[in-house]
C-alpha cells in the first residue's frame, strides 16, 4: 500500500515559520521526484516545490526566496521548510511523487492526505 503522510502543520501568525514532513512508503522513493502541492479555499491545487534524488529543486514563483525543499532518502521522508509565512500562503498541502521534475498535477502519480496551513494577519 502506497502512502504519504503529511504532517507538521499548525497556525501561525504571519512573519512565522513552520516545517512540514512527508514519511513515504510503499513504493520506491529514490526513484521519484517529490513536491509539494497547496490548495486553497476556493481555488484549485497548484505546485509549491519539487526535488529530485539529487537534490535539484524547482520552487514556485510565489514562494521563492521564502521555502526551502529538500529530502533524507535514507529515512523516506520529504521537508518543506515555510519561511517569511504571508496570509495567502494559508491552504492545505498536499505531499506528492512523480516520475517528472515538475509542477503540474499531471504529473503527480501519489498523492499524501494533506496538513491544513494557516497564516493570521
Amino acid at each position: 500500500q502506497v502512502q504519504l503522510v503529511e504532517s507538521g502543520g499548525g497556525s501561525v501568525q504571519a512573519e512565522g515559520s513552520l516545517r512540514l514532513s512527508c514519511v513515504a512508503s510503499g513504493f520506491t522513493y529514490n526513484n521519484y521526484y517529490m513536491g509539494w502541492f497547496r490548495q486553497a479555499p476556493g481555488k484549485g491545487r497548484e505546485g509549491v516545490a519539487v526535488i529530485d534524488s539529487g537534490g535539484a529543486a524547482i520552487l514556485a514563483d510565489s514562494v521563492k526566496g521564502r521555502f526551502t525543499i529538500s529530502r533524507d532518502n535514507a529515512k523516506n521522508t520529504l521537508y518543506l521548510q515555510m519561511t517569511a509565512l504571508k496570509p495567502e500562503d494559508t491552504a492545505i498541502y498536499f505531499c506528492a511523487a512523480g516520475r517528472v521534475h515538475w509542477l503540474r498535477t499531471e504529473h503527480v502519480t501519489y498523492w499524501g492526505q494533506g496538513t491544513q496551513v494557516t497564516v493570521s494577519s
